[in-house]
């Protein structure tokens, strides 16, 4: 290894991602050096370059990049879990003033690891972290859910939608999700019952799916005014689970059903430090899953390296993507 590396580095808000020689870090107690081989793309990391994502808390000169997926090349003091040469993945920064994943080599928290799926590529598991770790956080952790409910997954085709729909069906939970009429297929491929959200009202579909009872849990993930659909479209002591909560929302729909609702922040554990041994808990359990068959990310064709990232980016930012987008380092 050299003493120094190459990153993408954000120098202004809206700016170009700079190709940058910075030093190699090292690994600290409770650290690992990882070697990147892949960075996951997502919505927030987007935000985050806009400048439009203050909670992110991540601020100028930054690293992007949420997701990543590579090999361990060293470890720091009290580290056992993982050894050199470990494939592995994790959420592991680009907020919070912690170097993203864009750049070859990060030091990260090895509590937010998990070892790869051994069947996954490199570059579908960096699609998977901060997906799979929103999914759990609100149908696991928030809502509970368990064999023989209903589900509603509000975007079923997009990058933390369609991985809920696994997760819920793996947990027994019949599935349905909400598609625009191109990722209908998609959605039925994951073996949810397809909505299309735009030739369908929430009362019809409800209607004629739950015969009119709603569904046992909604899990939102585009907010604004699908949050409100979804108040909508809960059944009677039922629950709303979201990552997009901000907003102005009415909640007398929620109220009259008596029904309940949680928010998922999943940055938590990053920028505070808190609860990050769970983040590496959720990842070994989506590595149990993908490896037994029942999860798999979807990830677009299109194909990005280090150089191409701006393009990747722009793809993201276009709502363009199927799934999820990847740029490969490695």
């Amino acid at each position: 290894m050299t003493s120094t590396m190459q990153a993408l580095v954000l120098n202004q808000y809206g700016g170009p991602l700079v190709s940058t020689t910075l030093q190699r870090p090292e690994p600290g107690p409770g650290q690992v050096l990882v070697r990147i081989a892949a960075s996951g793309l997502n919505p927030l990391d987007t935000k985050i370059r806009a400048g439009a994502a203050a909670h992110a808390r991540h601020p100028l000169p930054l690293v992007l990049g949420i997701d990543m997926a590579g090999t361990v090349e060293a470890i720091g003091a009290g580290v056992t879990a993982f050894q050199p040469g470990d494939d592995v993945y994790g959420m592991t920064g680009g907020v919070g003033g912690i170097q993203g994943s864009l750049a070859q080599y990060a030091a990260v928290d090895a509590a937010l690891l998990a070892r790869k799926p051994r069947n996954l590529s490199m570059r579908e598991a960096a699609a998977l972290p901060l997906a799979f770790i929103t999914a759990y956080a609100g149908i696991v952790d928030r809502a509970h859910l368990g064999a023989g409910q209903t589900v509603l997954v509000q975007g079923g085709a997009g990058g933390v939608g369609h991985i809920a729909v696994q997760l819920a069906r793996a947990l027994g939970a019949s599935v349905f999700a909400t598609a625009s009429a191109k990722d209908l297929d998609l959605v039925a491929e994951l073996g949810a019952t397809p909505i299309d959200y735009r030739a369908q009202t929430v009362e019809q579909y409800v209607a004629e799916l739950t015969q009119g009872e709603g569904f046992d849990l909604v899990v939102d993930t585009v907010g604004g005014p699908t949050l409100d659909a979804s108040f909508a479209a809960v059944r009677h002591f039922g629950h709303v689970v979201s990552a997009l909560g901000w907003g102005t929302h009415a909640l007398a729909p929620l109220s009259f059903r008596e029904a309940t609702y949680s928010g998922v922040f999943t940055l938590y554990p990053l920028l505070t430090g808190k609860l990050r041994a769970h983040h590496g808990e959720m990842l070994a359990e989506a590595t149990r899953l993908a490896e037994s068959g029942q999860l798999r990310p979807v990830v677009d064709p299109r194909r990005f390296t280090m150089v191409q990232a701006e393009q990747a980016y722009e793809v993201v930012a276009g709502g363009t993507a199927r799934a999820k987008i990847v740029v490969e380092l490695d």
